[in-house]
C-alpha cells in the first residue's frame, strides 16, 4: 500500500504553506502545523494558478525559471532539479516567456509542479477544473 503525500492528504497539490490570508476553497483552519489544507482538490490547484499569477503580476516572474526559483527557492529546495523535471514534463525552456493566462500552458506547468510536489501524477480533470476556478476570477485581459 503507498502512502499518500502530506500535499494530497491537505488536498494542497502545490504544498502552499500556511500564510496570513485564506484562499478561495481553503478551510479556515488548518490542522496542519505548516501549509494550508484546501476543501476540494480543484480548490488546491486554484491556489497554484492564482499563486503564480501574482508571481507574475506582482514580481515580474516571466519564464520557467522566474517562476520555479521563487515557488521553490534554492535555500529550501533543489531549485535546479525542479526546474529541470518541470521543463522536461512541460517541454517549455526553461528562458521561455510563459502567460499565466493560457490555460494549456499552466495547466501542464501546475500538473508537472505538483507531481515534483507529491510523487505522484496530477488527475488532469483535477488541474482543469482548478484552472476553471482561476480564470472565472482572473479573466485573460
Amino acid at each position: 500500500m503507498t502512502k499518500m503525500s502530506r500535499g494530497l492528504r491537505n488536498l494542497n497539490p502545490g504544498n502552499i504553506r500556511l500564510g496570513s490570508f485564506l484562499y478561495k476553497g481553503e478551510r479556515a483552519r488548518s490542522s496542519d502545523s505548516a501549509f494550508r489544507q484546501f476543501e476540494a482538490i480543484e480548490w488546491g490547484y486554484r491556489a497554484m494558478f492564482v499563486l503564480l499569477h501574482t508571481y507574475a503580476v506582482k514580481h515580474r516572474c516571466r519564464s520557467l525559471r522566474d517562476f520555479i526559483t521563487r515557488y521553490a527557492p534554492p535555500v529550501e529546495n533543489n531549485t535546479e532539479a525542479y526546474l529541470r523535471r518541470v521543463a522536461a514534463a512541460t517541454h517549455l525552456q526553461p528562458e521561455e516567456p510563459i502567460s499565466t493566462t493560457d490555460g494549456a500552458t499552466m495547466t501542464a506547468v501546475v500538473a508537472a509542479m505538483s507531481e515534483v510536489e507529491n510523487g505522484a501524477e496530477a488527475v488532469m480533470n483535477d488541474v482543469w477544473r482548478g484552472w476553471e476556478l482561476f480564470i472565472a476570477d482572473f479573466p485573460e485581459k
